[in-house]
């Protein structure tokens, strides 16, 4: 069966140390090759990718190049840096481009997919967590998975937060349930 992942905030060919360094790379080339290795990894090719945006900078005929090697069925969601991506890659195959925002029904959870952390309208403490939506996002580039988890169910799937590895929307649900655990304890 094939799984669900996510992420966002590529930023392939984006060469500016600011991105990179951080990320723990010298050069925006390595972090290029390192995450098409990650993902690859631990990903198959049957299975999905949810990208939240900001897939790559410019220089389309390389960040097309990457974003070819990416394993499985992609969705994109655009991000504030996706200009050139959205006239690219809504032509390639096995791309699916969703706009700014979407919704995904998942073993009866609901999450708004979205480049920019969003709250939802219906974050209700009294609800089971399968009535309530959940944001995922990127673009705030946080190592903290949880940044506004204070303001809502909102979880960051930027590859900074996961060490430029896809996240499982499996692992998203358990880290979440998790999380209000421990609120409310």
């Amino acid at each position: 069966m094939n799984k669900v992942y996510f992420c966002s905030d590529f930023h392939f060919c984006h060469n500016r140390d600011f991105l990179y360094k951080p990320r723990g790379f010298d050069s925006v080339h390595e972090m290029n090759e390192q995450i098409i290795k990650n993902f690859n990894e631990v990903m198959d090719w049957t299975d999905d990718l949810y990208i939240l945006g900001d897939c790559f900078l410019n220089n389309n005929e390389e960040g097309m190049s990457y974003m070819r090697r990416l394993p499985g069925k992609k969705h994109v969601i655009w991000g504030n840096h996706d200009t050139v991506a959205r006239q690219e890659l809504m032509w390639l195959e096995n791309f699916d481009c969703l706009g700014y925002a979407n919704i995904l029904k998942y073993n009866g959870y609901h999450f708004y997919l979205s480049h920019y952390p969003t709250l939802t309208s219906n974050y209700d403490d009294d609800k089971p967590l399968k009535r309530k939506t959940i944001n995922l996002c990127g673009h705030s580039h946080t190592k903290d998975k949880f940044l506004d988890f204070n303001k809502g169910l909102i979880y960051h799937v930027e590859l900074d937060a996961h060490n430029c590895y896809p996240v499982l929307l499996d692992d998203i649900i358990k880290d979440i349930k998790e999380k209000l655990h421990e609120k409310e304890n």
